[in-house]
């Protein structure tokens, strides 16, 4: 569906701040929507390297937001250097437009996975890897998808969606609110006519006039159809403590590709930690830095980027 960017090295690509550690860690401005960290293991030598793409909202390198800090990303790639993997984590696009003062409300999916391919285009040139995987996480995961193809060597989805946009938003207002019903006539107008005013008010979080470009451009992308075009290794992770993407969206994706590995994690939530408690306990974790990611967690992605 998009064609593979190639982009030279050298002028676009230009390193942001001092190196630190040896070269193991690099802060990168690839572009001027794509600033993120280049970990490498503390040799700075790697064969494979992971890309890792954010979900939803103001995310940043390390998987924290304005409102809520717990460097999920920084303690995986903190974890697989130390099993000799190297990992590139940017933040989302709308961080740099912020700080550039530019208007974030702008931004169409497609952005996104421009975003995606212009890292892997930028370490494709570079030459230092002999693999490149995608690893997408909640939202992050269809843009990997989008970005993967006829590009990278494999391929990690993590709590990632199996359904459309307007599918997803639809289930869960009417778990949550009983409003399934309005939010999916909302969605019909705004796919008809590209915009919707008549909509309950309810649901002007969701369907707010500056908001409505943004999810014209994501509703047409169905993961479970965009992960049969792959043709690489895929893993498929998810918890059961998820309360966000559930272990039927794993499952559903795990089915469209019947020959990718599918990893459930017992107890693991959303912002993959371990939760023994109730939904309180799941909604306060995701403040909470202090907790590990799941046991087993960073195992898994190591042993399927090793041998594959």
């Amino acid at each position: 569906m998009f064609c593979a960017l190639t982009v030279n090295a050298q002028g676009v690509f230009s390193k942001e701040g001092q190196q630190k550690k040896a070269d193991t860690l690099q802060k990168l401005k690839l572009t001027p929507f794509v600033h993120g960290t280049l970990q490498l293991p503390k040799d700075g030598k790697a064969e494979k390297l992971i890309v890792f793409i954010m979900g939803s909202g103001d995310v940043d390198r390390d998987g924290n937001q304005a409102t809520s800090r717990r460097n999920t990303f920084k303690k995986m790639a903190d974890q697989l250097a130390k099993k000799g993997i190297a990992t590139f984590r940017y933040d989302k696009r709308v961080i740099p437009m912020l700080k550039q003062n530019m208007d974030y409300r702008k931004i169409s999916f497609n952005d996104f996975i421009k975003d995606a391919k212009d890292a892997i285009a930028y370490f494709r040139n570079e030459g230092n890897y002999n693999q490149i995987f995608i690893a997408g996480h909640s939202q992050g995961s269809l843009v990997g998808m989008l970005a993967a193809k006829d590009t990278a060597d494999g391929f990690i989805s993590i709590a990632g969606p199996s359904t459309t946009i307007d599918e997803a938003i639809v289930s869960q207002l009417e778990q949550q609110m009983g409003m399934g019903k309005e939010a999916e006539y909302a969605f019909n107008a705004l796919r008809k006519d590209g915009k919707v005013t008549d909509y309950n008010k309810g649901l002007a979080s969701i369907f707010n006039e500056d908001l409505q470009p943004f999810l014209l451009s994501w509703m047409p992308y169905n993961p479970t159809e965009e992960i049969k075009k792959l043709e690489m290794p895929i893993l498929i992770i998810n918890g059961t403590k998820d309360l966000q993407v559930t272990v039927k969206d794993a499952e559903v994706l795990h089915d469209a590709a019947p020959e990718s590995e599918l990893k459930i994690f017992e107890n693991m939530n959303h912002v993959l930690v371990t939760i023994e408690g109730d939904d309180l306990e799941n909604a306060k974790s995701y403040n909470e830095s202090w907790r590990p990611l799941t046991m087993g967690l960073v195992e898994t992605i190591a042993n399927f980027v090793t041998k594959h």
